[in-house]
C-alpha cells in the first residue's frame, strides 16, 4: 500500500517530485509510525464492516480501527466480537482484498487473546491493538495479553496506547502518571507503534467540548497535557515515540468539502491564509488549522471518526518542495559540522545543529507521504484524492 496509491500513476506523477513510498504491514515500524496518516475508526458493530474496510482503503485509507470500546454500547459487546471475528474472516477469504492496516480496539486486556484465538487464520489482517484509557496500572496488563497474543500466533502484533485517563489530565497526578506510561512503554518499545491522545475524554473530564472553530489547542487545559505528552514522550533524541493528533469531531454531509475551483497553493503563498480561502465551511476551518497545530506541536497522524476527514490529513501530511530542500540541505555530508546556511528558497537560515532532527523527521514523513512538486499546494494534493 502507499499514501496516494488510490489515484492514477499519471496524476501521482504530475503531483509529486517524490513520489510517497510503498509498505506493507510487515514493513519496518518506523516507516509504519510515520505512515499511518488519518486513521479511520469504524464501531466493529457494522453490519457490512468488511465492504466498508475494503471502500474506504479504495479512497485512501491505510490504517483503521474497529471499535470495540465508547463506540459501541455496553450491551453491545458480545455481538460486536462476533461480527468482528465474522468480518475478518470474510476479508480473509477474499483472494483480491487489500485492506489497510487494521487494529481493533479492546475494552479488557483478556479480550486480545480471546479475539486472536478465534480469529484463527484470519488474523493475518490483524496488525494491533488500540488500548484505551491506557496507564501504568492498566497498560500492563494490556501489553502482557499482546506479547502472549504474539507467541501464540508468531505474527508481529503493535500496540497503540490512547493516553486518555482523568490522572493524567489532574495536574495533580500527571506528572506520576506520565513517569508510570513512560516507564511502561519504554519497557515494551518493540511493541508500541504509537500513542494516540484522548482529547474527547480530556474535556468531559471538565464538562467540556470544543466548538467547530477552535482546536484542541485552544482549550488550554487539554493543550497543557499535549505539551506535556510531548515533551516526555514525543523527544526526538531516540526515546521518543510517534504521538498521533486527536480526534476532530465536526462533519458534513457532503464528502467533497472543497471548492474545486481553488487552485492556488499554499505552500507557495501565504498558507494559513490560503488553507482558510479554500473552505466552504467554518468547520473544516478549524479541522485544518488544528492538523497544522498537529504537526508544530510534534504530532503526526489523526484519529478520524469520518471518511471526509482523512484526506486533508493527507495532503497535509505531503512534504512541500521547500520543506524538502531544506531538510536536504540540512543533512548533506560536508555540513555535519554545522554552521548556518541560507536556503534555497532565500527566505530563511538554516542552522544546522538546531534544525538536524527536524531534517530527519521530515525525510521520514516524505518517505511516507511524498513531496510535492514545487508549483502543487495543498489544494491540488486533496482535489486529486478526493472521490471523484
Amino acid at each position: 500500500m502507499r499514501h496516494f496509491g488510490h489515484i492514477a500513476p499519471g496524476v501521482r506523477q504530475r503531483l509529486f517530485h517524490r513520489e510517497p513510498g510503498d509498505f506493507t504491514a510487515d514493513s519496518p515500524p518506523r516507516m509504519l509510525a510515520a505512515a499511518l496518516g488519518a486513521t479511520l475508526y469504524s464501531p466493529a458493530t457494522r453490519t457490512r464492516l468488511a465492504d466498508d474496510v475494503l471502500k474506504q482503503a479504495g479512497r485512501g485509507v491505510v490504517s483503521m480501527v474497529l471499535c470495540l470500546e465508547d463506540s459501541i454500547d455496553d450491551a453491545e459487546v458480545v455481538d460486536a466480537e462476533e461480527n468482528l471475528v465474522r468480518q475478518f474472516t470474510d476479508l480473509a477469504a477474499r483472494s483480491d482484498a487489500r485492506p489497510p492496516l487494521l487494529f481493533v480496539r479492546v475494552r479488557a486486556a483478556g479480550q486480545i487473546t480471546d479475539l486472536v484465538d478465534r480469529l484463527g487464520p484470519a488474523v493475518r489482517l490483524l496488525s494491533g491493538f488500540v488500548l484505551p484509557k491506557f496507564t501504568e496500572e492498566r497498560g500492563v496488563a494490556f501489553l502482557e495479553a499482546l506479547s502472549a497474543a504474539e507467541a501464540a500466533t508468531g505474527r508481529r502484533l503493535f500496540a497503540m496506547p490512547v493516553l486518555e485517563s482523568p490522572e493524567l489530565l489532574h495536574l495533580e497526578t500527571r506528572g506520576d502518571t506520565l513517569a508510570g506510561i513512560a516507564r511502561t512503554v519504554d519497557k515494551y518499545r518493540d511493541r508500541v507503534l504509537a500513542l494516540r491522545l484522548g482529547v474527547t475524554d480530556f474535556c468531559s473530564a471538565y464538562g467540556l467540548r470544543r466548538p467547530p472553530d477552535m482546536t484542541a489547542y485552544d482549550v488550554q487545559i487539554v493543550a497543557s497535557v499535549i505539551g506535556d505528552v510531548v515533551n516526555l514522550l514525543g523527544r526526538a533524541d531516540g526515546t521518543g515515540f510517534t504521538v498521533t493528533g486527536p480526534v476532530w469531531e465536526y462533519f458534513r454531509h457532503q464528502e467533497r468539502m472543497f471548492k474545486p475551483q481553488l487552485r492556488r497553493s499554499p505552500f507557495l503563498e501565504g498558507r494559513a491564509v490560503e488553507l482558510r480561502q479554500a473552505l466552504i465551511e467554518h468547520d473544516m476551518d478549524g479541522l485544518l488549522r488544528e492538523i497544522e497545530l498537529d504537526r508544530a506541536n510534534g504530532l503526526l497522524g489523526k484519529t478520524c471518526i469520518h471518511p471526509s476527514h482523512v484526506m486533508p490529513v493527507h495532503a497535509l501530511s505531503v512534504v512541500s518542495h521547500e520543506e524538502y530542500g531544506d531538510a536536504q540541505d540540512i543533512l548533506r555530508p560536508e555540513r555535519g559540522g554545522g554552521g548556518v546556511l541560507r536556503s534555497a528558497y532565500t527566505n530563511k537560515m538554516n542552522e544546522v545543529k538546531p534544525h538536524r532532527a527536524w531534517a530527519e523527521r521530515t525525510l521520514q514523513r516524505a518517505e511516507a507521504f511524498g513531496v510535492a512538486r514545487e508549483d502543487v499546494g495543498f489544494v491540488d494534493l486533496l482535489n486529486a484524492g478526493l472521490p471523484a
